[in-house]
């Protein structure tokens, strides 16, 4: 079985047993949630968040880029999120990647040239600070307060980062 159709088989079982079928698009928590798309983190269960408690945008590292600014600007400002956290963790791929490196592995796989810039960092919890503060100094977004949080894939803990 591919996993379209096991998907589309847990998907029947889900919808099946939704049970508050009325949610309000405002997330319930007030939260906003940026963190890395790397499969070994779940930001709502590392969290404690459940469905309709938070907006959670995910990309490569967790970076607040324009992308993520504008999806926070619609959740701050039109959704009445108020709190935004940023979640980096150990172990990510692109500490210590180059643009050259990751340009050439893609070209390696799809035989396209790109000229992306793929946000490689080398210092992870300077990463993380600077993209809080990315937050915290955009005008367009309404939150009243953002933190860094650092994540540990091996232990699942999250420890606060002082972004000072």
């Amino acid at each position: 079985m591919s996993f379209r159709d096991e998907a589309l088989a847990a998907n029947a079982h889900y919808a099946a047993d939704m049970a508050d079928r009325d949610r309000p698009a405002p997330p319930t928590r007030r939260v906003a949630v940026v963190a890395c798309m790397d499969a070994r983190l779940r930001p709502e269960d590392a969290l404690g968040l459940s469905l309709g408690e938070a907006h959670v945008i995910r990309n490569a590292g967790g970076r607040v880029t324009d992308d993520v600014v504008r999806s926070l600007m619609l959740s701050s400002g039109v959704l009445g999120t108020r709190e935004a956290v940023v979640i980096h963790h150990t172990d990510c791929g692109l500490l210590g990647a180059t643009n050259d490196r990751l340009r050439e592995r893609v070209a390696e796989i799809t035989g396209q040239s790109v000229s992306t810039d793929f946000l490689p960092f080398d210092d992870a919890l300077a990463t993380l600070t600077g993209d809080v503060r990315a937050i915290e100094g955009d005008a367009r977004l309404a939150f009243e307060d953002v933190t860094g949080l650092f994540y540990d894939v091996r232990t699942g803990r999250l420890r606060e980062i002082d972004t000072g």
